[in-house]
């Protein structure tokens, strides 16, 4: 079903499209004249609007620049008994989408009216689609395990995916807080709409707004299109902001007026736009201590956190390891195309003794390897990485006290200075993948390589 705006300043021809279009399973609404259909676009939340070219004094034009200013994404299809080709030109110029001439056929139509919906389908997918790949949104919204840690989140996932409340997901990097995000989207009753998930901490500051948001053509230096953002993209469906303590604070006031107002303005912009998508937020920080240093706002806090759900940690639910194992070791013999393959004993033990301080995201990983890596169908324990073979903490890293005592800041720093540094050298001095590396976020380690006066560029 979608959202279609008839604008004829004829009745009967109103009447003949609302009742077509209708039938189609369509909800219709529609204005005879411009200002009427100026009060509907403004509105929000169309996706085709039908308008006819002659409006009395008016034109269809105006409505078709109204619309691509508001909701650039909206479709436009002109109708009119009066075609020119400087007509036609102009109005595919100005976005829109086809041209019909009256009188015309009802099969035409509705054959329009159908490949302009599947238009915008198709870029409303390609943009969503844009924000799901990548290394952290491979993974589908089962749950797996059966701890009782475990089980609680799963119990608090169904009694929250039927509502469209506000839900904070809070847990160690590398938990699978989008995981969880995901199984409250896809178990609540608007599956079938966008699932559009953001990583805060990897846009850059100065985009994070216009990302998010929107922006209007010509608001900044490289704007040169009008843009709906990630709350628009999202549609009804469910906007995951990862990683929001990242958020610098000009950004923090306007999503905390966004959760309020259930409205958005873009950048640039001078018009409210209703949003309609729900917002599930993650943080791996201590957002209680972020409020305290004064770097997270307490009133947005507690707008997101109203339903907050904690994931816990490989090390607090030990039992689940094994169904982890078993998944991602089927996983990547079928992404690698290998046949069946097995866990040596000796390559079990390991895995199974070994804390996981990076989580699922580093078990995943090490399965990864370990599949690619292996020879035949067993993987043994030759093939695992070097921390997991030999577990124990260097005397370099954790050494005995002195008797007279240690500077245990200036020891920190020094351990964190090496780690840095060797993490950029694994990383080819790309600053991005020696974030990955040690679990951080982009703006994260870039604070920190400041605070030892590492340089390099930032990509």
């Amino acid at each position: 079903m979608a959202a279609i705006l008839i604008v004829d300043d004829e009745h009967s021809m109103r009447e003949l499209l609302e009742i077509l279009l209708a039938k189609e399973g369509h909800e219709v609404t529609s204005a005879a004249d411009v200002p009427g259909a100026f009060q509907r676009v403004d509105r929000g939340e169309l996706d085709l609007v039908l308008t006819d070219l002659r409006l009395g004094a008016a034109s269809g034009i105006d409505v078709l620049r109204r619309v691509k200013e508001r909701s650039p994404s909206t479709e436009v299809v002109m109708i009119t008994a009066f075609a020119t080709t400087e007509n036609a030109v102009q109005a595919m110029k100005l976005g829109a989408y086809d041209y019909v001439l009256k009188p015309f056929k009802v099969d035409e139509l509705k054959l329009v009216v159908a490949k302009a919906l599947e238009h915008r389908k198709l870029l409303q997918e390609n943009r969503v689609l844009r924000h799901r790949v990548g290394p952290h949104h491979r993974e589908a919204s089962t749950i797996l395990g059966s701890s009782p840690a475990i089980e609680e989140v799963r119990s608090l996932v169904e009694k929250v995916a039927g509502a469209r409340t506000t839900v904070l997901v809070t847990g160690e990097s590398g938990t699978g807080k989008e995981v969880v995000a995901r199984a409250i989207h896809e178990r609540g009753g608007w599956s079938d709409q966008p699932f559009v998930a953001v990583n805060c901490g990897a846009i850059p500051e100065g985009l994070i707004e216009s990302e998010l948001f929107g922006h209007e053509k010509g608001s900044f230096t490289g704007a040169t299109d009008t843009r709906a953002g990630l709350f628009e993209v999202a549609g009804s469906g469910t906007l995951f902001l990862d990683e929001v303590a990242e958020l610098p604070p000009p950004s923090q006031v306007r999503l905390l007026r966004a959760l309020q107002e259930r409205r958005i303005r873009r950048v640039g912009g001078n018009v409210d736009l209703p949003v309609a998508a729900r917002i599930i937020a993650a943080a791996n920080r201590d957002l209680s201590r972020e409020i305290a240093e004064g770097r997270f706002r307490e009133d947005l806090f507690y707008r997101l956190n109203v339903i907050q759900i904690r994931v816990p940690p490989l090390r607090e639910r030990r039992d689940d390891v094994p169904a982890f194992l078993e998944h991602f070791l089927s996983r990547f013999v079928a992404e690698q195309g290998r046949g069946p393959m097995r866990l040596a004993p000796d390559a079990e033990r390991l895995l199974l003794a070994y804390r996981w301080p990076g989580n699922v995201r580093e078990l995943a990983n090490v399965m990864e390897r370990a599949v690619t890596l292996a020879e035949g169908d067993v993987v043994g324990a030759a093939v695992l990485p070097p921390a997991l073979r030999d577990p124990a903490v260097p005397d370099a890293i954790a050494p005995a006290l002195p008797e007279g005592g240690m500077d245990l800041q200036a020891h920190l720093d020094a351990i964190e200075r090496r780690v840095l540094e060797q993490a950029l050298e694994r990383a080819g001095g790309v600053k991005s993948e020696a974030a990955r590396l040690l679990s951080l976020t982009f703006r994260s380690l870039r604070y920190r390589l400041a605070k030892f006066g590492i340089g390099g560029p930032d990509r």
